[in-house]
């Protein structure tokens, strides 16, 4: 039996909920999103790169925001010292290059259990807490934009995913 991306279920945003709870709804909600374009494919059709002019694929979007979500969430905003989970100095867009060989199951549990290690790490942080900007001379964030810029992430990324699933088998909707 071939392997398929399962149909995962899907939670609407709250419509009235404190910051917290708003921002944690939508970026479940775009998780969510990009896990139902990745819905009923095989690992082969995770991996097709059906624009012609690029390679962008479905699984190197999951395993990109994987890693973003480790990096802006773990990485930067709590400070935790943890490896890229795709990416190396030599190979900085491995999530995106290396998915020829890659194994799509594994990858999409890569993607579920740094959601989970994401949402633990960070419950109970005030939106507040502050972090220094990566790369930068003293620049100060927080973790209310570390979130609203994997947001933005997903939005921008999940507009692709679109793109993607209905260049490979015709599939639209949300």
């Amino acid at each position: 039996m071939t392997w398929t991306s399962p149909h995962p279920d899907r939670v609407p945003p709250p419509e009235f909920a404190d910051e917290r709870a708003t921002l944690h709804g939508f970026l479940d909600f775009h998780r969510d999103t990009l896990l139902r374009k990745c819905a009923g494919l095989t690992s082969e059709q995770l991996k097709l790169a059906p624009v012609p002019t690029s390679g962008l694929t479905l699984l190197g979007l999951v395993r990109h925001l994987a890693e973003n979500e480790r990096w802006w969430l773990r990485t930067c905003a709590l400070g935790e010292d943890l490896p890229n989970l795709y990416c190396t100095t030599e190979l900085p867009d491995g999530d995106f290059d290396l998915v020829a060989d890659a194994d799509a199951e594994a990858d999409l549990e890569v993607f579920r259990l740094e959601r989970l290690a994401v949402d633990q790490a960070t419950a109970g942080r005030s939106l507040d807490h502050a972090f220094q900007a990566p790369g930068s001379s003293g620049t100060q964030m927080n973790l209310r934009w570390a979130y609203l810029h994997m947001l933005e992430e997903y939005a921008r990324h999940n507009g692709h995913a679109d793109l993607l699933r209905e260049a490979i088998d015709g599939v639209t909707g949300e």
